[in-house]
């Protein structure tokens, strides 16, 4: 994804909708604990829980099953005819009681709705299903050997699948999903908490346009998405938005990060190896390849605030447009990221981005793209550091 046009710092660059959505939770539940969060299987909001009860409050379960649950009548009517279709339930409810299936682990499990879903999207819309098969995709050996496993159980339930889609099924089609799937799942996260420092996935979605990003471990832009908000006529709360975190010229690459910021250099390789086939060489990770797994980015952005006046404080964000473009060995900017853009709250590691400019006028309000939290950026304090005034509830 490349500027087409100069992009203002907080500006709206893309909002996407899925062409797939399924769920990350085990399809075979591990415990039937009533303290984790439970969603609706279409819009994956967070259903609300009777503390009376130990359960959900407002509940509608699909008749045929009796395991999937949706937050209203209409979400429970909108999943049968896309997400949640009479041969998905069918599906679903046979693999529940497959014994070969409750020995595997959570991601083969997560495999398998992902599959279910994908086949289910070559029926009810072979436009969409055509556009997931055209996204990237890269087998591995891993892919292939759990195709080969998966693709025996994806076959058991042919029988009974609409006919158009029983001449679908096949080992090599089962192992490009996969592939598709491992390159361009964008994970919609479980509500955050600050005493939990883990935080997990609630469901998957592949977005055919947000799939074009590349990855920058000093991005200039960052994902966002509202999936609790309030109940709409549009049912768009899975929609992820990308959002300018500083200003770009034209022309300028728009890159997200895959994950948090905050992660140290061998990890991030670790991670963009095996999750994704490739070794990083942006800038920043040009300039970490040479420190020791001990030194951290946010001591050295903490170093240097405590350090500058503010004169170098302006002179840090007169360069912020230019964070990553010249492709200079200089942690000068790369420190004055963490200190600007980067959550402070407790286990959030989330990224910060300017509200989306009224007008010409910037936004001084940061948002964090996961805790929610917005911030007031006033600039510099004179103590050091940024006046940073919060605007949480």
């Amino acid at each position: 994804m490349v500027a087409s046009q100069p992009l203002k710092a907080g500006q709206v660059v893309l909002r996407d909708s899925p062409i797939i959505l399924y769920s990350a939770l085990p399809l075979i539940p591990q415990s039937s604990s009533s303290s984790s969060p439970v969603f609706c299987d279409y819009c994956f909001r967070t259903l609300s829980q009777s503390p009376s009860l130990g359960g959900p409050s407002s509940t509608v379960l699909c008749p045929s099953c009796c395991h999937h649950r949706f937050c209203s009548p209409k979400c429970l009517s909108l999943a049968q005819n896309v997400l949640h279709t009479s041969w998905v339930c069918k599906a679903l409810s046979q693999l529940r009681v497959n014994s070969a299936l409750l020995e595997q682990p959570l991601e083969c499990q997560v495999q398998v709705n992902f599959l279910v879903a994908a086949y289910n999207l070559a029926s009810v819309s072979p436009s969409n299903f055509q556009i997931l098969l055209s996204l990237q995709g890269s087998s591995d050996d891993a892919t292939i050997a759990a195709a080969q496993f998966l693709h025996s159980l994806m076959s058991s339930l042919c029988p009974f699948a609409p006919t158009s889609l029983q001449k679908l099924f096949s080992l090599e089609l089962t192992a490009a999903l996969l592939a598709k799937d491992k390159l361009n799942a964008f994970g919609l996260m479980q509500p955050f908490s600050e005493d939990n420092e883990e935080r997990s996935v609630r469901a998957y979605g592949i977005y055919p346009y947000a799939s074009f990003f590349n990855h920058d471990c000093l991005p200039n832009a960052c994902r966002f998405d509202y999936v609790d908000t309030s109940a709409s006529d549009d049912n768009h709360n899975t929609d992820i938005i990308i959002r300018m975190i500083n200003d770009a010229p034209q022309g300028r690459e728009i890159c997200l990060s895959y994950f948090p910021v905050n992660e140290n250099y061998s990890s991030r390789q670790k991670r963009l190896m095996e999750d994704y086939g490739f070794a990083c060489k942006c800038d920043r990770c040009n300039i970490e390849a040479n420190w020791s797994d001990n030194e951290s980015v946010e001591d050295d952005a903490e170093d240097i605030e405590e350090a500058m006046d503010e004169d170098q404080y302006e002179n840090m964000a007169a360069s912020d447009t230019e964070i990553n473009s010249q492709g200079e060995n200089n942690d000068f900017p790369h420190a004055y990221f963490f200190l600007k853009y980067m959550c402070d709250r407790n286990n959030c590691f989330g990224t910060l981005a300017p509200l989306p400019p009224q007008g010409d006028a910037p936004s001084d309000v940061m948002e964090c793209n996961v805790c929610g939290n917005l911030k007031r950026d006033n600039g510099f304090d004179g103590d050091g550091g940024q006046d940073g005034v919060s605007m949480e509830d």
